[in-house]
């Protein structure tokens, strides 16, 4: 009832109209006083009945389901503000509403309060205790919500008491979603940290400076790597899509990014996994009383193979093998019967077997989505972790170990001011963070909308970091104890890089310790799971993305399309495999992920800072975690981020040493074989630019407008977002 009818003048209530003899207004109709229409015996009948309708099924499953997964409290106030919306502008309707009370009726003439004692309709007990039953289900049902977990429901409720919109409501989602929050925090972890945390930064700090390399690597990190690791994190949870198809969210005519993102996607599964198949075979060859790296007598030796521990008076000269590199480079490589990239060779039939056991893995890893990767991870992440700390412990307490730690950390302040050191700092932070391959928007999208993918970042961030500072003690150590054994400086130890380190120097270390198969087999077994971890965010990363721009035709084919793409990349991996397949997974590396990538993170940066709009991405942020990213936040994601990223490419392009692999330089043409390969990827932006603007209709100013403005805005995303039209 609203206050007009409450304060009406005389002769507005039919009631007391027709009970005054001096009324002048028109008479009331008249009622008829037989009806053979059926009535209800009682009012409750009527009550119960409709009541019975109202409350079904839903009200049990699909209300509680609603609210706690909406905020609890939260929700029950938007709810509860947007359906008495208008009681807030009037409180005594609502008091009339649930208690039966008129609080001020018209007698006579003007406004006078109404006695109770004179009320035709008294207030119902009934209706009173039917109220307090209802609240008191409702509280039932509601018991081990969410608590205001939701941040923007709460704000929400803020903005219905101040006259604002309502947010929508959400409903059901039929996209997948982790299982624990921790299967997708060990998930972007194991892709995080990889190979290069153990081989390539403890490489790239000795040789930029020691201690001293630790600080253009910090602040490489807080000011580029980071925030970039944040933003890919936020636009997957916030779009909730994969790398191409949420370009029509963003800037349409950067959709390209998401097609390059793929084909970097495939060269890095075509040799990334094949160096996984070398740890596999490694570790079956560990399973043995003497590791077979450890002596010179051998098949695949050669006379300058030298085996120095145990023995006196050896002298080793620039011509010398060890027992460990030989069996690298002639047994698992075969690289000695192959002449280069002209004649690779045939195919290595155990690394071809070593490789479908691997793809085999993965298949089986990814083939049901994120709620079977989320387990397998919890192995994957966490046992080279436990490994690290065992091959910590033992390197430790090696003879000479104190020599590698001290090398390691020894600053060279003189180091700072070269150019090269900041360049490999940015690229280290780059390439180890990993934003850019489309995993970090892959695995966030499967995240709640309200999930905390700061505190995310943060966390990943800070341990992917100490992960690869601690690996350089792992390695270092044990760099100490082997020069400690040649009889010669560190440095001299020092001077393989790349896989070599993994494969050469640190199993030879093993092959001379105490337990040396117990250590050979743990350090092989934290090798292949390091490199399966990322493997998965890889190829997630490029199912995701296809089968969210394909839906209609992937989306209930996921097993039989992740099995077409292990296939692809098994083929795609046929020439790594071969005699010469080093220089082939060499080539790859430095061209099919190296510069296009970068590139690639560049533009997608400028995309989301410029043409998106940092505000509007800020308020993206907010409406996910109830904050929005403060100052430093968005100079680094307007300014400071492609500052660093333009700072590697450049840098990255002024110098170009020649390319080499143990004694081979790769010729000319090859060069230009690996400048195709990684415009190849990179192609696809300019082209799809191209592609767009030639088939939006219009002027090519109307062309331009259409094309960097969202195709779709957040409200036609799918369901679990507040993407939808606002309630009512």
């Amino acid at each position: 009832m609203s206050e007009q009818n409450s304060t009406a003048p005389a002769g507005k209530h039919p009631k007391q109209d027709a009970a005054s003899p001096n009324n002048n207004t028109m008479p009331l109709p008249l009622i008829t006083q037989t009806d053979s229409r059926d009535k209800w015996s009682k009012k409750m009948d009527f009550l119960l009945s409709v009541i019975g309708f109202a409350v079904d099924l839903g009200n049990v499953w699909r209300f509680p389901y609603i609210c706690y997964q909406n905020g609890g409290d939260a929700y029950i106030a938007v709810y509860t503000e947007v359906t008495l919306a208008r009681f807030t502008r009037n409180p005594r309707c609502l008091v009339e509403m649930v208690t039966g009370l008129q609080l001020s009726e018209s007698k006579g003439h003007g406004n006078k309060p109404l006695d109770p004692r004179e009320r035709k309709n008294p207030p119902s007990i009934t209706k009173v205790l039917l109220l307090l039953l209802v609240l008191w289900m409702s509280c039932g049902l509601l018991k081990g919500g969410a608590g205001g977990k939701h941040a923007s429901f709460k704000l929400a409720h803020l903005d219905v008491r101040r006259g604002r919109t309502p947010p929508a409501l959400p409903k059901t989602d039929s996209r997948d979603k982790w299982s624990k929050k921790m299967d997708f925090l060990l998930s972007v972890i194991g892709f995080a940290v990889d190979l290069g945390n153990v081989w390539r930064f403890p490489y790239i700090c000795y040789q930029n400076g020691g201690g001293a390399f630790l600080i253009p690597y910090t602040i490489m990190a807080i000011f580029g790597g980071v925030p970039l690791f944040y933003m890919e994190l936020a636009l997957g949870q916030f779009h909730r899509t994969g790398a191409i198809s949420i370009w029509k969210r963003i800037c349409p005519i950067f959709k390209g990014i998401g097609f390059a993102i793929c084909i970097i996607g495939l060269y890095v599964s075509f040799y990334y996994n094949t160096i996984i198949a070398w740890a596999l075979y490694y570790f079956y060859s560990s399973f043995s009383g003497t590791l077979p790296w450890t002596s010179c007598d051998n098949p695949w030796n050669t006379p300058n193979c030298t085996n120095y521990f145990g023995k006196t008076n050896i002298s080793w000269t620039n011509f010398s093998k060890s027992p460990a590199e030989e069996f690298y480079t002639r047994k698992v490589l075969g690289i000695h019967e192959a002449d280069g990239l002209d004649d690779v060779g045939g195919l290595r039939w155990q690394l071809l077997l070593c490789l479908f056991i691997i793809f085999t893995i993965v298949y089986f890893s990814l083939w049901k989505g994120v709620k079977t990767s989320g387990k397998v991870v919890w192995v994957t992440a966490t046992l080279p972790y436990v490994v690290l700390f065992i091959l910590l412990i033992r390197g430790a307490t090696l003879p000479g170990a104190w020599r590698g730690i001290l090398f390691y950390l020894r600053p060279n302040w003189e180091k700072l001011t070269d150019t090269t050191v900041w360049v490999d700092a940015a690229a280290q932070i780059f390439f180890s963070l990993g934003p850019g391959f489309g995993v970090l928007l892959a695995l966030a999208s499967y995240n709640p909308f309200d999930n905390n993918c700061y505190r995310d970042a943060i966390i990943t961030s800070v341990v992917n970091c100490v992960t690869s500072f601690l690996s350089g003690f792992v390695i270092f150590t044990v760099l100490g104890y082997m020069a400690e054994m040649r009889d010669v400086e560190v440095e001299d130890v020092a001077k393989d890089k790349g896989p070599s380190l993994l494969f050469i120097t640190y199993p030879e270390a093993i092959a001379n310790m105490v337990g040396s198969t117990f250590f050979a087999i743990i350090f092989f077994l934290m090798m292949i799971t390091l490199g399966l971890d990322s493997t998965f965010g890889g190829l997630e990363a490029v199912i995701t993305a296809i089968m969210d721009e394909y839906p209609h035709i992937l989306s209930n084919r996921r097993e039989f399309f992740v099995l077409g793409l292990v296939i692809v990349c098994f083929t795609g991996s046929l020439s790594t495999l071969t005699q010469g397949g080093a220089y082939v997974v060499k080539l790859l590396e430095e061209f099919g992920a190296g510069s296009s990538i970068i590139a690639v993170v560049f533009l997608e940066a400028i995309a989301v800072s410029w043409f998106y709009g940092i505000q509007r991405f800020c308020n993206d942020v907010k409406s996910m975690l109830g904050f929005s990213p403060g100052i430093y936040w968005r100079v680094c994601w307007v300014a400071v981020s492609p500052a660093f990223l333009a700072f590697i490419i450049v840098s990255s392009l002024l110098d170009q040493p020649p390319l080499m692999l143990f004694d081979y330089q790769y010729p000319e043409w090859t060069i230009s074989v690996g400048f195709v390969i990684g415009a190849s990827s990179f192609i696809w932006i300019p082209v799809y630019m191209v592609y767009k603007l030639v088939w939006t209709p219009g002027s090519l100013k109307q062309r331009l407008a259409v094309c960097i403005r969202p195709e779709k805005s957040v409200r036609d995303q799918q369901p679990d977002t507040l993407s939808m039209v606002p309630a009512p």
